[in-house]
């Protein structure tokens, strides 16, 4: 079952607590592993695991000293959650849809924002298309200029390395993938190595402009490789 079909199959509530954090998004579908020792969010942990399981990411606004969520934020779903014995957890949160945060209910012991689901609407078009096979084109350029997917095999043993996926392993993978959406959030998860540009995919909901938005940040990307690559 993927984010989708606990967005289908699970309600998601009105009032959400919100974990503020510097240079941190969270997609829709992804998988973000977070360290708690805070002890606000030690308590949000604990009151999110005895509920819904649910809180938001969102990044913290640049510039601003004190805490100032982004206005869209990523809504996650705790999958696991390791108690340590000095009271600290990790876990792994799960993206499950963009959110629009709203009036803030509480700020104490820690946040909570009414929030509004953001999804994007169907979209199946010849723009679309021409863009997902040019997102592709770069995904597989930036690739091949050096950029690693590492994979971890199955039942490996500890201590050894993780595989590296080819180009020709990745762009099978993003073919193997209808969902223009998906495509988008993914490769921006997964390709994009500055904050404010997937807080730039994340707020763009739409996803006609999103593709455009990610193009010219790969592009940017690999015009920045080769130049590195000419002074080396």
């Amino acid at each position: 079952m993927d984010a989708r079909d606990y967005i289908l199959f699970m309600e998601i509530p009105s009032n959400v607590p919100v974990m503020t954090l510097p240079n941190v998004t969270l997609f829709p579908q992804a998988l973000l592993p977070l360290y708690v020792f805070e002890p606000r969010y030690r308590q949000m942990l604990h009151d999110s695991l005895t509920s819904h399981r649910m809180f938001i990411v969102a990044m913290q606004r640049p510039g601003r000293h004190r805490e100032t969520p982004s206005r869209i934020a990523g809504l996650g779903f705790i999958r696991v959650a390791v108690d340590n014995t000095d009271g600290t957890s990790h876990l792994i949160l799960q993206g499950m849809s963009r959110v629009q945060l709203g009036r803030i209910v509480r700020y104490k012991p820690y946040r909570v924002h009414a929030i509004t689901p953001l999804q994007a609407p169907h979209t199946d078009n010849v723009t679309v298309d021409a863009l997902l096979a040019k997102v592709r084109d770069l995904v597989e350029e930036r690739i091949a200029l050096g950029w690693h997917v590492k994979s971890k095999s199955p039942g490996k043993k500890k201590g050894k390395q993780p595989t590296m996926l080819s180009v020709k392993d990745v762009v099978h993978y993003l073919d193997a993938l209808e969902d223009a959406d998906q495509v988008a959030d993914l490769v921006s998860c997964a390709m994009l190595p500055s904050p404010a540009e997937r807080q730039t995919i994340l707020e763009t909901v739409d996803v006609e402009p999103r593709l455009k938005h990610l193009i010219h940040f790969l592009m940017a990307e690999i015009s920045q490789q080769r130049k590195s690559k000419q002074h080396d």
